[in-house]
This record gives structure tokens, sequence and C-alpha cells, in this order.
């Protein structure tokens, strides 16, 4: 039997007729039968790909230009940048005391709970004064505080003092979630790890040593100091009776009520505990540990001379190799030293502009060839 239909029936995909099948009626629009399934897309700017685009057409003019822009703004940035680096102060102190002539060296196998802390001295000199306000670091190395069960093992509940998690831990916790049949307050394997090396400096003048007043307040973000962390509801003056019925981190020598003396800066809201808990990205990182500020104008906060760095040596790091150091540095409009950044700078602006200058000569010795081929008659 023969089936004639149009060509744009037969583009639609559904002739208008019916198609004959035997021992059945007609299988069509004519029939009983439901339409026949097509593939075609909707007719749709989307689906038929007709949309509006824009393809940038890549010549001499345009590329140039935009080589030798980029080139001319990066290399000055880079430039700005590398020198404001550069003009930063910065000095370091690695007191791991690996080393026999350190005089950290009587402490390096120190232990979470040794009784009475090793207690060392290491004497410094600053070549050059630092004039803007101080920030002293402590800096871990081999740390990696960015292990999965690591930044895991934490209650952020517990930690914004929701009373019925600080009695009953997250399991995320495990293995340092109770202790003694006690809920431990603060829980989690980043807690338990807490720094507790205590450094305190000195200005020697004339054999006399006179402490430099270290600011312990200001080093957390306010966001985790006002928001993410929070003492339990109750009576904000007695944390003891707050915090009855958990007991201390097994590493801590005393518990999280017994951190700081002034109130606001006790229990889950201190700052170096909150400073703590904000987990570094890489192994090798540093932390904020006080402020040094200026005190007026006429006088560097950190005159050129001698000092002394005085440390309770609490933290152990030797058995895994780790290390330990202590950092004072300034900072400036885009932070602290970073010298990567502008390096990054002129490194990409200068290839940017060598590109250019390439593709210029190029441009010009072959540019003006004819090379389209001649067609014979």
């Amino acid at each position: 039997m023969a089936v004639n239909y149009s060509a744009k029936e037969e583009a639609d995909g559904h002739p208008s007729g019916g198609v004959g099948v035997p021992g059945g009626g007609a299988v069509g629009s004519g029939g009983g039968g439901g339409a026949v399934k097509t593939r075609k897309p909707d007719n749709t700017a989307f689906k038929q790909q007709r949309l509006p685009a824009w393809q940038p057409i890549l010549t001499a003019g345009t590329v140039l230009p935009a080589f030798f822009i980029i080139g001319l703004i990066f290399i000055p940035i880079g430039i700005g940048i590398f020198v404001t680096s550069n003009n930063i102060r910065e000095y370091e102190i690695d007191y791991t005391g690996t080393e026999p002539s350190s005089p950290c060296n009587k402490c390096l196998n120190v232990s979470w709970d040794s009784t009475p802390p090793c207690t060392c001295t290491i004497n410094f000199t600053l070549e050059h004064a630092f004039e803007s306000n101080v920030f002293m670091y402590y800096g871990l190395s081999n740390f990696y505080q960015n292990h999965r069960r690591y930044v895991k093992s934490r209650d952020d509940s517990q930690l914004n003092g929701d009373n019925s998690s600080l009695l009953n831990p997250s399991k995320e916790c495990e293995p340092y979630r109770t202790n003694e049949d006690k809920p431990i307050a603060p829980c989690g394997a980043i807690a338990n790890s807490m720094f507790n090396d205590t450094l305190e400096l000195y200005r020697i003048d004339n054999d006399t040593r006179t402490p430099i007043t270290l600011i312990k307040k200001g080093i957390a973000w306010w966001t985790d100091k006002n928001v993410k962390f929070r003492n339990p509801t109750g009576d904000g003056n007695n944390l003891t009776a707050l915090f009855q019925g958990t007991t201390k981190p097994v590493n801590w020598p005393k518990p999280v009520y017994m951190l700081d003396s002034e109130p606001d800066n006790n229990g889950f809201i201190n700052e170096d505990f909150i400073v703590w808990m904000r987990t570094a990205a890489l192994p090798t990182f540093r932390k904020l540990y006080r402020l040094i500020e200026r005190k007026n104008n006429l006088q560097p906060t950190l005159q050129a001379g001698n000092y002394s760095l005085d440390i309770a040596y609490n933290y152990p790091v030797h058995s895994f190799d780790g290390r330990k150091r202590m950092i004072l540095s300034t900072i400036s409009w885009m932070g602290g030293k970073n010298p990567f950044l502008g390096i990054a700078y002129i490194t990409v602006g200068s290839i940017c502009f060598f590109l250019g200058v390439v593709l210029l000569i190029i441009h010009h010795k072959y540019g003006n060839r004819n090379t389209s081929a001649d067609i014979p008659n």
C-alpha cells in the first residue's frame, strides 16, 4: 500500500494521513492511536541554537594593545606591592630547641603535663626599629590542622553556648568527647591540642630588663568573639557553676573557666582559644598571639637594641618533628609581609610586555606579505 505525504509533513515528523498496519486501523492523526513521537527539539531560540552570540576576531590591532596595556598596568602595581611588602619589619626566632646550643634544648622533650613547666630565655637584637603597631605571632611547622578528621573534631553548638550540647557533646568529638564519664568542655581534637606556650618580651638596657606590654585582647575576629563563641547561658560571673558537670580536655593543665582572670576573656570566649580554633590551611602557619601598641608618635614601638624572650615551654612538638617560632611584625595596607603577590604581578606584566614586543616584531616583518594562493585560470 502506497503512502503519500508532503515534504513539510515529513520534516515535522508526522504526516497528516494515516499509515496502514496489518490487522489494524490507521496510525496517525486520523487513527485511534496516539500521535507519533518525535525527537525534534522545540522550536525555540535556545534549543535550536539561534541565540545571539559574539565571537572576537583576534587581529594584531586588538591583541598587541591588550598585551602592552596589561604589561604597563601590572608592572607598576607589582613594583608598588613589592616595595610595600619589603618596608614591613619582621623578626623571627625559632625556639624549638633542636640545636644543642639552643637555650631551649633542655625543654625539647617536654610533655603536656610537665610540672613545673620548663622555661628558657633567648636574647636577640633588633637592628632596626619597629615604628608602627607590632603584632606578635607564634608559628608552628609540620602541624596539619587541615586533616579532615581533625577539622571535624569539634562541636560548634557547644562552643556557641548551647547548654544541652555542653553536657552531651557531638559524636564528632570522639575520642575527646568524654573523660572519666564526664563530658569534655570544649570537646574535640582541635581544642585538646591548643597551643599553650607563654611568651614574655623584655627590653634590655644597661643590664636592666624592662617588660614590654603585650595586649591579649583584640586578637580574634569580631564575628568569632561575638557570634560563634559564647559561654553557656546563666550567671556569667560564675563560670565555675556554668561548667559544672564537665571536665577539662585531656591535655589541658586547667579547665576552660580558668583560662583568664578577666570574665570577658574567659571560658569559650577566651581570645587565645578562639584564635586557635580557627584552623590553618597549610602545615606551616602562624597565629596572632599578642599586640604591642605604639604609645606615642615621637618614639617607635620597639626601638633598635637588645631584647630577651622568656618562654614557658609547655607545647611539645619534637614527637612529630615540628618547629616553633615567635614572629614580630608590622603591617601595611596590604597586610603582613608577602613578597609573592608583588613578584607575581611583575612576572605576569613582564611576560605580557615581552610577548607584545615579540608579536609586534613578527607582525611588522610578516604581516604585510600576501599569503593568498595563486589560483590558475
